[in-house]
């Protein structure tokens, strides 16, 4: 492992009334890791309406509240943009539930400090030997994501939806994240699409919470229908040309196929009716075709707008920490998190 020194460490937990926990996670988080010169406690509280930023304030974490709930997407990109503002290295994000080992901070975090990989995330089913006991259901529902993903991100995944992660530097200034309902599937498929090294570590998990249930996946036909809507609004924002080009290839083939049965029933019968609408639905597929492919133009004129600015981007948020110093409400990089209930 880099043995650097001066490295910061942030660990953060999105939180949304987890009072029966938050309090024993953060407690047990390890405030020395190898390679790290401090390790710092945030916890982003998530419009909560129990004790949760009363407790989390008292175990010595400092917390950023949002004033209602709006979903631990939001609250994941909360959490990045402090983190940057802060000037850290590494973060790490771990549910406030309990369903995660906090002990096992410095394995996950080992291949980012190492220099490794840009980004480490736990695995729950890259093991056999460690697949947690949870309902079948929702199992498969985590197989067919990881499919979906791994399809898209060129990447051979087995756990796209697990919430304990390590961030190095690069990847949180390069992160772009639109979705609030969740983060997890869109931010690999950004980190694969920007050329991030990621890779996964297998941990034991719990397989269900102790107390209550999932906000995210509670309903799993509501989370299903969510997390495609994200998956698709991120294929159709980076990679629109493939979107549009599909479309406009099987558009165009149905279209060839219906004219091939009006001009084959022409040449036949001599005569174009009763089959005479073969050829307007061939001629209307044709123009759907042909629209398709010029959207697909436009929208990739669109994305490359996108990239200009996401290159800007992060060139202001590498100098954040410095442009900020000194100003009223801010303070210097890498200061550490003052305990403070920020709205």
């Amino acid at each position: 492992m880099d043995e650097r020194a001066g490295l910061t460490l942030l660990v953060m937990l999105p939180a949304l009334n987890e009072e029966a926990t938050v309090a024993q996670v953060i407690g047990r988080i390890p405030r020395q890791v190898p390679g790290v010169d401090r390790v710092l406690v945030l916890v982003v509280d998530d419009g909560s309406t129990d004790r949760t930023v009363e407790l989390s304030l008292a175990a010595g974490a400092s917390v950023i509240s949002h004033r209602r709930n709006r979903g631990v997407g939001a609250a994941f990109q909360t959490g990045v943009e402090e983190a940057i503002r802060r000037g850290v290295d590494v973060l790490v994000t771990i549910d406030a539930d309990g369903q995660f080992r906090p002990e096992d901070i410095p394995t996950l975090a080992a291949p980012v400090l190492s220099g490794q990989a840009d980004f480490a995330t736990a695995s729950r089913f890259k093991d056999k030997a460690l697949v947690p006991d949870m309902p079948w259901v929702k199992r498969l529902g985590n197989w067919g994501m990881a499919r979906i993903v791994s399809r898209l991100s060129g990447q051979h995944l087995h756990d796209v939806s697990c919430g304990f992660r390590a961030y190095g530097r690069e990847v949180l200034l390069r992160l772009v994240l639109l979705g609030q309902f969740t983060y997890t599937q869109e931010t690999l498929l950004s980190m694969a699409h920007k050329g991030m090294r990621i890779v996964e570590v297998p941990l034991v998990v719990r397989g269900v919470r102790e107390h209550g249930q999932s906000r995210v996946a509670s309903n799993l036909f509501r989370y299903a229908t969510r997390t495609l809507g994200i998956m698709w609004g991120f294929l159709r924002d980076y990679s629109p040309g493939l979107l549009f080009s599909n479309a406009a290839a099987i558009l165009g083939l149905l279209a060839l196929g219906f004219a091939a049965f009006f001009l084959g029933h022409r040449l036949v019968s001599g005569q174009f009716s009763p089959h005479i609408w073969s050829g307007f639905v061939a001629a209307y597929l044709l123009g759907l075709a042909m629209g398709s492919f010029g959207l697909g133009q436009v929208a990739e004129m669109v994305a490359r707008l996108r990239s200009v600015q996401e290159r800007e981007l992060l060139l202001l948020r590498t100098h954040l920490p410095l442009l900020t110093q000194g100003l009223p409400g801010t303070s210097a990089a890498r200061e550490p998190l003052p305990p403070e209930n920020t709205p």
